[in-house]
């Protein structure tokens, strides 16, 4: 490896570049995800430079004391297998101290994952398309727009993420081209989802739910909002069979898989709750 490589956190701007590279591998982040998690963590994105040239990229963001969450973990094809990115990966890893940090990984990466200490908890999917099955809101439910964070959305978030993230969520919740819902049954929050523009077609997530009838409330919402003929995309916990059978039946079909690794305690999250995960590069 060369003297003149630096390891250094990303500006704004390059914290775009590094959302291009990930949507040229195919992952498809959302328009405003680098901004959202950045504001949490503003020192969680770093970069590897070769004289003066950046030619990796990876995200480590803190959520409070007790968790991290890996990323963006990417370097440019003719710098590959050169020690490049295992340097930027171990000086990324400091950054998040003592913390339990979780990653969705590239599933046939795993033992590199290992070899660092990550440990499988389970597996994620990613179900894609262009929506054919139609979802009608029981009158049990009432749904309306979610522009703020509140104490009962974090409670319930509390149960499917292992941190506190009233920062992340301001953000996300103002973040143009987001829109987000919460389902009420009896006057208790009951579920929440947010849909935003990607490079191609929406994301739901996070979509989170105490109930499938809940989840199907939230997702009837944001679907009627999706523009007609455009793809949406649902990432799934695999061991959820209710979310799984709910991305099928609407019409939609599994476009890859990941790894959600942790090193250090893996928190217990209720994954029966998550129809969607927040996001494959930033949790």
């Amino acid at each position: 490896m060369q003297d003149s490589y630096q390891i250094r956190a990303l500006t704004p701007a390059e914290i775009r570049t590094a959302v291009d590279w990930a949507a040229q591998e195919g992952w498809n982040p959302g328009h405003q995800d680098a901004a959202c998690f950045a504001a949490v963590d503003p020192e969680g994105f770093r970069g590897g430079f070769l004289d003066g040239q950046m030619i990796a990229c990876i995200s480590v963001v803190n959520y409070g004391e007790a968790f991290a969450f890996l990323g963006f973990y990417i370097v440019a094809p003719q710098h590959r297998g050169q020690g490049f990115g295992l340097a930027l990966w171990q000086k990324a890893l400091e950054h998040a101290g003592r913390r339990a940090i979780g990653l969705d990984g590239v599933e046939d990466q795993q033992e590199n994952y290992r070899r660092s200490g990550f440990a499988l908890a389970y597996r994620n999917i990613r179900f894609g398309g262009v929506p054919s099955g139609g979802l009608e809101a029981s009158a049990d439910f009432d749904v309306t727009p979610l522009s703020a964070p509140t104490a009962e959305l974090e409670a319930l978030d509390a149960r499917v993420f292992p941190a506190p993230r009233r920062a992340f969520w301001r953000q996300w919740l103002g973040a143009a081209g987001h829109l987000s819902v919460a389902a009420h049954q009896g006057g208790r929050l009951a579920g929440f989802g947010t849909l935003r523009p990607c490079g191609s077609g929406y994301k739901i997530g996070p979509l989170a739910a105490e109930t499938r009838p809940a989840a199907e409330a939230v997702l009837a919402r944001l679907l009627q909002q999706l523009p007609a003929g455009q793809e949406v995309y649902l990432d799934v916990p695999e061991p959820h069979a209710a979310a799984v059978d709910l991305a099928r039946s609407l019409g939609l079909e599994p476009v890859f898989g990941t790894a959600r690794m942790y090193r250090g305690a893996a928190p217990q999250l209720e994954t029966d709750l998550i129809y969607g995960v927040t996001s494959f590069e930033l949790g």
